[in-house]
């Protein structure tokens, strides 16, 4: 915004430096991102309104956000400072990988100004591999995030070199998705990745389950659904009262 000073990280076009992830760290250790993606072709799939949602959370104390899209990402950087993760959700034919699969998408949401662009870190089939979607986003000067599903992702993107290791896909790579984060994977990745900054992400609905994050070792937190998708978090409710009402 005209005469609005931005406090996100600006980046070396050719490479990352010290500095720099040194401020994502001050920013966003700890902390809470919010994940504002409301549920597709809802009542609040809209950019204003996700807009809206995003300078509510980062009023509310969140220290950043992530945000699906990279036009809508333009919209919201537009009206906030602080560091967004960014990604572009697709649904290919011959991939189950949905998590900004494309060169296309590492530069549009470079383009918009997200400051970290997170990418499947999954080792399933897919149209691009990942090590050079990691090299597109660098190349870029971004900072990048890997949505891992287990160890073995997570130490692949990790020795690739990735900034950010996220637990976000664990539990979405197969058929039954549980109910409860997963403690285990982070507890692990803390153990043995000690130097990689892990991300908590994945089925966290409750302030308690954030806090046991942090103690299982999470660089930082994550949630989405239950702050930003009402239809969900109101189904929650009216499942409890129909299974008293039974």
């Amino acid at each position: 915004m005209p005469g609005t000073t931005r406090l996100y990280c600006t980046f070396d076009e050719n490479n990352m430096n010290r500095s720099t992830l040194a401020e994502i760290d001050a920013l966003l250790k700890h902390r809470l991102i919010v994940s504002c993606q409301p549920v597709d072709a809802g009542p609040m799939d809209d950019d204003l309104i996700v807009c809206a949602l995003a300078r509510a959370a980062i009023a509310g104390g969140a220290a950043g956000v992530r945000i699906e899209g990279a036009g809508r990402l333009a919209v919201v950087r537009n009206k906030i400072t602080a560091p967004i993760i960014g990604i572009v959700k697709r649904v290919l034919a011959n991939s189950p990988v949905r998590i900004t699969p494309f060169f296309e998408d590492v530069a549009a949401l470079a383009a918009a100004e997200a400051d970290i662009i997170a990418v499947d870190g999954t080792k399933r089939i897919r149209p691009a591999a990942l090590a050079d979607l990691l090299a597109a986003i660098k190349q870029h000067g971004a900072l990048s995030m890997a949505d891992c599903s287990n160890v073995d992702d997570a130490c692949t993107a990790a020795e690739m070199g990735f900034d950010i290791v996220g637990t976000t896909l664990s539990g979405y790579t197969a058929d039954l998705i549980p109910i409860e984060p997963d403690y285990d994977l982070l507890t692990t990745l803390s153990t043995t990745l000690p130097n990689i900054r892990i991300m908590a992400e994945g089925r966290f609905n409750r302030p308690d389950q954030v806090a046991r994050a942090l103690n299982c070792g999470a660089w930082a937190v994550t949630v989405g659904t239950a702050i930003t998708r009402t239809e969900v978090i109101t189904e929650w409710f009216v499942d409890a009262m129909n299974i008293h009402n039974a």
